[in-house]
């Protein structure tokens, strides 16, 4: 985006798009790792893990630039969709957080 114009309604509706793309296949992926650990497959789930680390590093890096317009004086509207996109958000980095200490819980009962 130019530093000098102002954000169209399709550039925001493609950021919080991202965001909430993004976000469902973290938690998607945190999911898929809670099940290869219930089976077992730790390989799996730290692999799930990582690829779900990735991408909600992705969506952080949508989420900060909307920050950082904000930030520099760029009016960034609410609006339900943005509230969606971040709903996502924190609930992908929940399932996220619990997915590990689950995975770390059924590692150390592995042994």
């Amino acid at each position: 985006m130019d530093e000098n114009k102002v954000m169209t309604e399709e550039e925001l509706e493609e950021i919080i798009m991202q965001i909430i793309v993004n976000s469902g296949a973290s938690r998607s992926l945190a999911i898929e790792a809670l099940r290869a650990a219930g089976e077992g497959n730790f390989e799996e789930a730290d692999e799930k893990m990582k690829q779900a680390d990735e991408t909600i590093l992705e969506t952080h890096e949508y989420q900060t630039s909307l920050i950082q317009d904000e930030i520099n004086g760029k009016h960034v509207p609410l609006n339900l969709l943005m509230v969606h996109a971040q709903d996502h958000l924190m609930n992908a980095m929940t399932v996220m957080d619990l997915a590990k200490e689950i995975i770390a819980i059924k590692k150390e009962e592995h042994k």
